[in-house]
């Protein structure tokens, strides 16, 4: 199956649509109190862990957890027992694919310019499953994160291409996000309500 096409839209105004967007969905996830997150978080896990449960054993990357995104830690370091193996994305230069570290709960860990938690070293590793975290998304799998574009460029340069799972609540659902040329929609989304694919 071939992977979903970058976008082909575009128009003069989406940066300013996309702006708000993150804004309003990413205030929304913030204003989140600790009990209600904990009830998304533990759907969201139940959702994700059926999801990657039902695969052989591979090498996973996902992101540690900032502003209020959710934890995927315990569900990694369960899939580690299992016989997965896990890495962190890590940015190496402004405007180029990211690369993977290796992870494991004992990982030696530092922050990245962004003050992202990173493994601090190890043998780049390469993702057969990519778990993106979502500030806003829409239901054709597009998504926005803060801004960068480091996901969309990495996931543009990887052969063959990881599959790509957009993790969030659903208070970052959006009727449209306003893709760009270089947005490359998901393969699948996972909130608290369920697994989607987009288009089906």
């Amino acid at each position: 199956m071939n992977p979903p096409p970058p976008s082909a839209e575009h128009t003069a105004d989406s940066k300013a649509v996309r702006a708000v967007l993150r804004r309003e969905r990413l205030a929304a996830r913030l204003a989140l109190d600790d009990a209600g997150q904990a009830t998304l978080a533990s759907r969201v896990e139940a959702n994700l862990a059926t999801l990657l449960d039902a695969m052989p054993p591979q090498t996973l990357a996902f992101c540690a957890p900032v502003r209020r995104e959710f934890d995927a830690r315990p569900l990694v370091a369960r899939l580690l027992g299992l016989g997965w193996r896990a890495a962190m994305p890590v940015v190496v230069a402004a405007d180029s694919p990211m690369a993977f570290r290796p992870w494991t709960p004992d990982a030696a860990m530092t922050v990245d310019r962004h003050g992202i938690p990173i493994p601090q070293g190890g043998a780049e590793v390469t993702p057969d499953v990519l778990l993106l975290p979502l500030v806003a998304f829409d239901a054709r799998g597009f998504r926005l994160g803060y801004g960068a574009g480091y996901f969309d460029r990495t996931l543009a340069a990887m052969v063959p291409r990881p599959l790509a799972i957009g993790v969030g609540y659903e208070l970052c659902r959006v009727a449209d996000i306003h893709p760009e040329p270089h947005d490359i929609a998901l393969d699948v989304l996972v909130t608290e309500a369920g697994t989607f694919r987009p288009g089906g």
